[in-house]
């Protein structure tokens, strides 16, 4: 009875996955099969394996990588930090709190920052410096986006520095290892999994940014989210749109099992013990 009761309870979580996951993918494979008409066609996949697509591909991979690298560079030793104050959780909030304002709203401030107009041109222009083109740049666009991702890549990491048992980085130290022999040997490997998870929260996103793209870096840069948009609302293209969504959820799922967790050696030797 207890374990009809649970499955009974699973009802809800079965009926949400199916109508708001399995059923969009759904929607979107099958107008990925379809041409500008209606008519049935794998044409959309023979285009997106053509040079254009596949160099976009690639272009939305660096950046996304980039941005993910400059954000864990700057995220690990911020809550490594963090976790060593004495608010540590007022700290943390005071990080998280910028990730709820409203994208758009942030997109456009630094627009004003960046623009020729901006505070760093006044600053420039105050010390003699001529005036700087930093909008509508490569730099620009990395910037803003690891400003906008930093408090998820905090999140995991400080969560997983926050839960590391002090005693053994002690036991690393009475064993005679240094302060950066114990770092790397001891508390990376301990908190790997809140890298990947901040790794996941960054890199899925970024892989699909379209509206900073746009906004901060103009034409210069463009990404498969940048495509999906333009396939969706300028060509009217449902079919290529749907494709690239469909590499887009592809890539998705295998970046996710690449930093997923993985506990089955874990749980062996548990049962072994």
């Amino acid at each position: 009875m207890r374990r009809k009761g649970n499955l009974l309870s699973l009802i809800p979580y079965y009926i949400w996955i199916l109508f708001f996951v399995i059923a969009p993918i759904l929607l979107i494979v099958y107008y990925s099969l379809l041409d500008l008409h209606g008519h049935f066609t794998i044409n959309n996949y023979r285009n997106f394996l053509t040079s254009v697509y596949l160099k976009m591909t690639l272009s939305s991979f660096w950046y996304a990588f980039l941005i993910t690298l400059f954000s864990l560079i700057i995220s690990y030793p911020a809550a490594y930090l963090i976790t060593k104050l004495k608010y540590k959780q007022l700290w943390l909030i005071l990080i998280i709190i910028p990730s709820w304002i409203n994208l758009l709203l942030k997109t456009y401030a630094f627009i004003g920052i960046f623009g020729n107009k901006g505070p760093i041109n006044a600053f420039a222009k105050a010390i003699g410096l001529p005036n700087q083109q930093i909008l509508f740049t490569d730099f620009a666009f990395v910037f803003v986006s690891v400003y906008i991702f930093i408090p998820f890549m905090i999140l995991p990491i400080f969560n997983a520095l926050d839960k590391l048992n002090p005693a053994l980085i002690d036991a690393s130290r009475d064993l005679g290892a240094s302060k950066i022999t114990t770092f790397r040997r001891v508390i990376i490997p301990l908190t790997m999994n809140g890298v990947k998870a901040g790794v996941q929260a960054v890199f899925i996103p970024a892989l699909s940014l379209f509206m900073i793209t746009r906004l901060i870096a103009g034409n210069r840069v463009i990404t498969l989210g940048t495509a999906i948009e333009e396939q969706f609302l300028t060509t009217q293209n449902w079919g290529m749109g749907s494709t690239i969504s469909v590499f887009l959820i592809l890539f998705m799922f295998i970046i996710m099992l690449l930093t997923g967790e993985r506990k089955k050696g874990v749980a062996r030797n548990g049962k072994a013990k």
